[in-house]
């Protein structure tokens, strides 16, 4: 499994199939195995690439919550795509991980071909609000620290799991879960790539918020997947798969064409010789 080294922070990384690239973020809690119903159904036709974030799975765990920021994250997104030598990706995420692709495509516009965000929410305009989630972060943290990795629960996207510590589930709590200001929620309206919103019909918790996404994010589409809560790639993968896979068909067919190099007008050297184009 490739990686690469943060200022001393692992971050693994996998890389599957072959077509333009996808990089998607996994949800609190989770790791990258939460995607693999996603490289089976689609690694024949875009290239995958998948990472743990830091605190979870197979990446560094640091206790140090000044290892964990929005701001950090993104760097270590913009990191992979390095590593793999892409320029631009479609960005997307479940989650923690589909508010990371808002915040990496706040930074990082020029190197977002297209956004997709699953059962996640842009943040909190509502001081109020934003305190509570805040409150919520934090008492997981310290949920985390009483109980070890049990806090996270025995849900199918945990037991797909497997984590270094629940030490650094609960830094990357308190440095990536909390928020502090609605700046990813106003930028909603400047967000000029094609967007996909996919959201479980039974996810109570983000339902709203992926109504209020596709209807201030120009050009959004908003796909509810039946039968699915707050990981429908996971609950429904074929279902979850067809519309990604649509979306992501539709970016294709809609690239223009690759410019037409045409020969350059020339002159022979008598000492060097010509080409006719370069």
């Amino acid at each position: 499994m490739p990686f690469i080294d943060r200022d001393g922070v692992t971050i693994r990384f996998e890389v599957h199939g072959r077509g333009p690239p996808v990089l998607l973020s996994h949800a609190f809690g989770t790791t990258m195995r939460l995607w693999d119903r996603q490289v089976a159904g689609l690694g024949d036709r875009n290239r995958i690439i998948l990472w743990d974030m830091r605190g979870h799975g197979g990446s560094g765990d640091p206790v140090d919550p000044a290892a964990y920021s929005q701001a950090l994250t993104v760097g270590d997104m913009a990191a992979i795509l390095d590593a793999c030598g892409i320029e631009r990706a479609v960005i997307g995420g479940v989650g923690l991980g589909g508010y990371m692709s808002l915040a990496f495509h706040e930074a990082q516009r020029q190197r977002v071909e297209a956004l997709v965000l699953s059962d996640t929410g842009a943040g909190f305009r509502n001081h109020e609000t934003r305190t509570a989630w805040n409150y919520r972060a934090r008492a997981r943290a310290h949920k985390l620290e009483l109980k070890g990795l049990d806090a996270l629960g025995r849900g199918r996207e945990v037991l797909l799991a497997c984590h270094r510590s629940a030490l650094g589930l609960a830094a990357a709590a308190r440095g990536m879960l909390v928020q502090h200001d609605s700046l990813l929620l106003e930028a909603l309206p400047a967000v000029a790539v094609p967007t996909l919103i996919l959201v479980g019909a039974n996810d109570s918790d983000f339902f709203a918020a992926a109504t209020t996404m596709a209807a201030t994010i120009p050009g959004a589409r908003r796909v509810v997947i039946p039968g699915a809560g707050a990981t429908p790639n996971l609950d429904q993968p074929r279902v979850f798969n067809r519309a990604l896979g649509a979306f992501l068909d539709a970016l294709r067919e809609n690239e223009p064409p690759p410019p037409v190099r045409r020969p350059r007008p020339f002159t022979p050297s008598p000492t060097a010789g010509w080409v006719p184009f370069r």
